[in-house]
């Protein structure tokens, strides 16, 4: 694959994100690595945006309850360092990824792992003309979410 603009990763505890970011930098160091999170449970892109290490959401209302974890402290630390910044996705945009996966590709990807494709719709202004590559992960999910 030729070299990529963007990778995008969803994060939640920040490890599969760090691991991308190392990766990607090792490999391609022009490309940028954004994380995708869903804004009801928005710490990451709170303490990165701001350099401190912000606090998890209480209660949120979200789908993706792989994303629920705070970020960790020595992966905050690691993002930081390598300039990662997260986006955030509406719940709507999110739900509406995890169905097109399904309706359209015919695979399972649990809402919290359809958050890079949301993430890119809700912000298609900032990667058009880009070349992207995402990260998708997990097929853990009961469905409930499609009634949505």
């Amino acid at each position: 694959m030729p070299e990529l603009d963007f990778v995008v990763a969803p994060v939640g505890g920040g490890g599969l994100l760090v691991g991308t970011a190392i990766t990607t930098a090792a490999i391609s160091p022009r490309t940028k690595v954004i994380g995708a999170e869903p804004a009801a449970v928005d710490d990451a892109a709170r303490s990165l945006r701001t350099g401190q290490h912000q606090p998890r959401v209480d209660d949120p209302t979200t789908a993706c309850d792989g994303l629920l974890t705070r970020l960790g402290a020595p992966n905050f630390a690691a993002l930081m360092a390598l300039h990662v910044e997260v986006l955030t996705a509406r719940e709507a945009s999110i739900l509406a990824a995890a169905r097109t996966f399904l309706e359209r590709m015919k695979i399972v990807v649990e809402p919290s792992g359809a958050v890079p494709l949301a993430v890119l719709d809700d912000h298609r202004e900032r990667f058009v003309g880009k070349r992207i590559g995402t990260i998708l992960s997990g097929g853990n999910t009961d469905f409930a979410w499609l009634s949505r």
